[in-house]
């Protein structure tokens, strides 16, 4: 398959830009360098980068002139997880089929090591490396922050803990998922248009495009929670369901979570549909969401 051919060459090269990004750093204790690095390296698909890469590749740049801005997300992405899956949080010992960070390393270190990787990204983005043009990387500093912060990824979590102990509509479970998952697909696609300097309503249809997708992923990844094999998705499954976490699909049933998914993929195909044939890998990776089994 073409997609997959693209989708892995694009995780090859995230992999080995972090590994040259994390080389060990002399001045840190082993711990949090090993950490970090446990936590970036190894594992993942790298979706969020590639949807970046492949979005500034629509606008004419190449790869290579988008990798530390992938990385850059990816960075924040993995802080992420290290903290989601902590005790305070969403208390998960299994991560990609091994020892959750903070398993591994102790919750201080992996608390630490989470909070190297998110300053890590704002580095790696704030630096000319990155890009020549500084208002580029200004914009790209901004838009990040944005979607990672207080009105973005960390108030969906801050959402996703309280619903919890009340209950959320259809409506609201969205408005959460899109916040927690849905803000960094956003930050994705919008910084590869950003990257191209294109038109603001070429970044509005990246806007539209990457909101649907996150909403897929959110809900491939909760009916995978609900459906899915802990040995094939790589961490505990079902687990939602036991703690009684606000999702679509136990709201909607897995029928009508499923007929959601499909509303998505295809609302998310409409949004790039103007850019014709350039934008089949885009596609492509929206139908690949809903289809995945890991």
């Amino acid at each position: 398959m073409v997609f997959a051919r693209v989708l892995e060459r694009h995780a090859s090269a995230i992999e080995r830009r972090l590994e040259a990004l994390l080389a060990g750093n002399e001045d840190a204790p082993a711990g949090l360098d090993a950490a970090m690095r446990y936590a970036a390296l190894g594992g993942g698909k790298r979706i969020r980068p590639f949807l970046l890469i492949e979005s500034a590749r629509l606008f004419g740049v190449a790869e290579d002139r988008a990798l530390d801005a992938a990385c850059a997300l990816e960075c924040v992405h993995c802080y992420s997880l290290a903290h989601d899956d902590l005790p305070a949080m969403d208390d998960d010992d299994l991560r990609r089929g091994r020892p959750t960070l903070h398993i591994a390393f102790g919750e201080a270190t992996a608390i630490l090591a989470g909070d190297a990787l998110l300053t890590l990204a704002f580095e790696i983005l704030s630096s000319p490396a990155s890009h020549e043009d500084a208002d580029i990387r200004a914009e790209l500093v901004f838009n990040l922050a944005k979607a990672a912060g207080w009105r973005g990824m960390a108030l969906g979590q801050a959402i996703d803990l309280d619903a919890e102990r009340q209950d959320l509509n259809a409506d609201g479970v969205a408005g959460m998922q899109a916040l927690k998952t849905g803000a960094l697909f956003r930050f994705a696609c919008e910084a590869g248009a950003i990257l191209g300097r294109a038109s603001a309503s070429d970044r509005e249809k990246m806007r539209a495009y990457a909101t649907a997708l996150g909403q897929a992923f959110q809900l491939a990844d909760d009916l995978l929670d609900a459906q899915g094999d802990a040995k094939a998705v790589g961490k505990a499954v079902a687990k939602d369901e036991g703690r009684g976490k606000a999702t679509l699909v136990a709201l909607l049933g897995v029928e009508g979570a499923k007929a959601r998914l499909a509303a998505l993929v295809a609302e998310a195909e409409n949004a790039v549909a103007p850019f014709g044939s350039k934008a089949a890998t885009l596609i492509e990776a929206a139908r690949f969401i809903a289809e995945r089994r890991t």
